[in-house]
């Protein structure tokens, strides 16, 4: 892998991986045109660098959830931090159902042809439309204060995460979609979505951790720091302006990307 190659893949990862549609999905198509071979574990240092500016952007929230944890710990919580415990919790059990959808469909799905990628891309934009169509202005109402996550929701969106670890349908906006669904507002969809991603790439990475080994040996380690560092600094930005996005709602705007980019993939990729 060239240093070039490694550089539109960590933009690629950087803005795929929070833009709702797809990085795995787009990756495959990259390796397609490329020609290459990547190994899984490149895959997820790259998820793994994006990752990081989801730590940054959401820094003072994760410190807020930390806080309010540690009391708990200590038997110290107070009423405000009962908002923060439903999110810690909310969390857990959606984690707990992705892993779940994620180990059954890594094992009896293997890697999935260009066909059925684009196939996840139309099902992604219809999810998108059909989000914006359904969230009413009402679950936009008092957002100043901020609701909790029922355990129902909390499982619905943990299962729509799993469904998203399919090439082809985006993680972000498969379960921002369903949070909105659930009628959720927004900003708690938006940013639960991504506190919930990651638990679930460091799962991912754990996984194929085994793989480290035979990392250097497949790609340079230059390539590895230089895609990796791309992956970052555009997913920083990405992050940033998707967020935005959400809360505009807007994020249907995506659908009209994904369904061209799907219709010619089924006419020119065979």
């Amino acid at each position: 892998m060239s240093i070039f190659q490694a550089i539109i893949l960590g933009a690629l990862q950087g803005i795929t991986e929070f833009l709702p549609i797809s990085s795995s999905g787009h990756l495959a198509i990259a390796q397609h045109l490329f020609g290459l071979e990547l190994p899984v574990i490149f895959d997820v240092s790259l998820h793994l660098a994006s990752l990081l500016a989801v730590l940054l952007v959401f820094r003072k929230i994760l410190w807020s959830l930390i806080l309010s944890f540690s009391r708990w710990i200590m038997r110290k919580n107070s009423i405000e931090d009962e908002l923060q415990l439903n999110t810690i919790l909310s969390l857990i059990l959606a984690s707990i159902v992705t892993a779940a959808f994620g180990l059954v469909f890594k094992k009896l799905i293997p890697d999935l042809p260009l066909i059925f990628i684009f196939g996840g891309f139309i099902l992604t934009a219809c999810a998108l439309a059909a989000s914006h169509k359904v969230h009413s202005r009402e679950a936009e109402e008092n957002t100043k204060e901020p609701k909790k996550i029922s355990v129902l929701k909390a499982l619905v969106i943990g299962a729509s995460q799993g469904i998203g670890v399919l090439p082809g349908i985006s993680r972000s906006g498969i379960t921002i979609s369903s949070s909105l669904f659930l009628k959720l507002d927004r900003k708690t969809a938006g940013e639960f979505s991504f506190l919930l991603s990651i638990p679930a790439i460091l799962g991912a990475f754990i996984l194929e951790a085994k793989d480290l080994t035979s990392l250097t040996t497949e790609v340079s380690l230059i390539s590895l720091l230089i895609g990796c560092f791309t992956s970052f600094i555009v997913g920083y930005f990405s992050l940033r302006f998707l967020l935005k996005l959400i809360q505009k709602g807007k994020l249907y705007y995506f659908a009209f990307y994904l369904m061209p980019v799907a219709v010619l993939g089924f006419i020119f990729i065979h």
